[in-house]
């Protein structure tokens, strides 16, 4: 993953199918200071995407175009682009925590709706561990 100066902002990809709320969720990212890579509504463009603009944080819904493939996608790309992961679903039983839990161990789980300052919290989290407690 690129190392970015102070001065520059940090990357994000935003990977949900509902369109509004991706839209709504990266005006929260650029004011929390990120520029946004793009927008993917299923795993194919999200693992596209993260190749290609190799974001600093992907911020991944669950459920996407085409099936619950999310925490599988978001797995991949943990471990091909070791990038940090925050989902943001609608999905929050114990059973999905869990599981994302196991498949992609650090990730933070916020539930819809989402709140600015537990998305800023959240994002802290993954990018940096050590400093922030983790948000579940």
């Amino acid at each position: 993953m690129a190392q970015h100066s102070p001065l520059q902002h940090r990357r994000a990809l935003i990977v949900d199918d509902e369109i509004v709320f991706a839209i709504n969720l990266e005006a929260d990212m650029h004011a929390l200071g990120f520029d946004i890579c793009d927008l993917a509504a299923n795993g194919q463009q999200a693992s596209t995407l993260a190749m290609t603009n190799q974001p600093d944080v992907v911020l991944m819904d669950i459920n996407l175009e085409g099936g619950r493939e999310g925490i599988e996608v978001a797995r991949w790309l943990r471990t091909v682009c070791e990038v940090p992961i925050v989902f943001i679903t609608g999905y929050s039983d114990r059973d999905t925590v869990e599981r994302i839990h196991r498949q992609v161990p650090g990730a933070c789980v916020l539930s819809k709706p989402i709140y600015r300052d537990r998305l800023a919290a959240a994002v802290a989290a993954v990018s940096h561990p050590a400093t922030f407690n983790q948000v579940s």
